[in-house]
């Protein structure tokens, strides 16, 4: 109830579409910045409402661990909350339960791990997962998975039938009708088990599907490969999530495969790094050659810091240990890829994409040295 998708326009593979849900209307290829605690990272909400923002993330873990997602739900759930008004996606805590490695015990009915803050035990299982979710009532909430190695054929195997397990009792444990349950597909970079993984999904009929396991060591050409097969494999008429994925070249090869919504906590990474995009690639705002420049971070970009401040302002911000220059280059940075999704769906509805991801890829990449932060 509440929740809907309809592909408006197709490109090649690229497609612009609409997803609808009780809390507003979100326009795709979308990317969604990421509030892990229940805030994006030195942004308010009414600068992500400005910048354009149409649907920001939030982390189950975190959030479980603190405040409570029963004291959010008290509170009236995360929206009320954090006091954003637009949708709000929240993942499973899965990934954050898996990396902690030596801090976790995995069985069939779920996991068992120690808290990052003060080592107390916990235990998530598909239907925790679900009810802590529930509590904090996103729109758009994910299945409890295992994200194993990408390239372990044997562990992927094993990992892939327990989080099929793990799916179909986050389906019979989901109750609430305001919130749409995304399956996510494994299966590390083995085609047969990630097809193996979409198909099974495929006939527990979720409303959109998130592919996982990527972003996380794997080559860029075992990722697009994946992507590509997703693309094949999912359903053409429901929407699809890549997970972890924010960088601008990355972002549009991804459109290029059929993704939908992306999200990534690297447009503010960055951001406390001294990192900025722009369409040349990206730039170290820490550099001396900087200290005098009076341009903007990017004269093409409209945001509010770039409006406003020079590099060489920004610059000294940083230096300084100033909290305001990690407030402007994360609205910069936010801009950037949210700008950049909006050209990438207008040039799908005008049915010039290839040209202008062929155009825009160049530019950006052709920097002979760039900065990986």
């Amino acid at each position: 109830m509440g929740f809907c998708f309809h592909v408006t326009h197709t490109d090649g593979r690229a497609r612009a579409g609409v997803l609808r849900t009780l809390h507003g209307e979100i326009l795709t290829p979308v990317f969604m910045p990421v509030g892990t605690q229940a805030t994006v990272k030195a942004v308010p909400p009414r600068d992500l409402e400005e910048l354009g923002a149409q649907i920001i993330l939030a982390n189950t873990y975190h959030l479980y661990l603190r405040p409570g997602d029963e004291l959010i739900a008290r509170h009236g759930g995360l929206h009320r909350f954090m006091s954003w008004p637009r949708p709000i996606l929240t993942d499973s805590g899965g990934f954050q339960v898996f990396s902690l490695s030596e801090m976790r015990k995995i069985d069939d009915d779920g996991v068992t791990f120690k808290s990052h803050l003060d080592g107390s035990m916990h235990r998530f299982t598909p239907e925790k997962s679900i009810r802590i979710q529930e509590n904090l009532g996103a729109d758009v909430i994910m299945c409890f998975d295992e994200c194993p190695p990408p390239t372990d054929r044997e562990y992927n195997a094993i990992a892939l039938a327990r989080t099929h397990a793990w799916a179909v009792r986050c389906r019979e444990a989901h109750t609430r009708t305001d919130q749409a349950l995304f399956g996510i597909a494994q299966g590390g970079v083995f085609r047969d088990l990630r097809e193996q993984s979409a198909q099974f999904l495929a006939s527990l009929d979720f409303p959109g599907y998130a592919i996982g396991g990527l972003a996380v060591g794997e080559d860029k050409a075992d990722m697009f490969r994946v992507i590509s097969w997703m693309d094949d494999a999912l359903p053409a008429h429901k929407p699809r999530y890549l997970m972890g994925v924010g960088e601008p070249a990355d972002l549009i090869r991804a459109v290029q495969r059929g993704v939908d919504m992306a999200d990534c906590v690297l447009p503010t990474r960055l951001a406390r790094h001294g990192a900025a995009f722009t369409r040349n690639g990206r730039i170290n705002m820490r550099n001396r050659a900087y200290a005098e420049d009076e341009r903007p971070i990017e004269p093409e970009c409209d945001c509010y810091t770039c409006r406003h401040f020079s590099r060489a302002y920004i610059r000294h911000l940083l230096q300084a240990g100033e909290i305001l220059g990690l407030y402007l280059m994360s609205i910069h940075n936010i801009a950037f890829l949210l700008n950049l999704m909006r050209e990438v769906r207008e040039s799908i509805i005008r049915g010039c994409f290839a040209t202008f991801a062929e155009t825009w890829l160049r530019r950006y990449e052709r920097a002979e040295n760039p900065m990986h932060l």
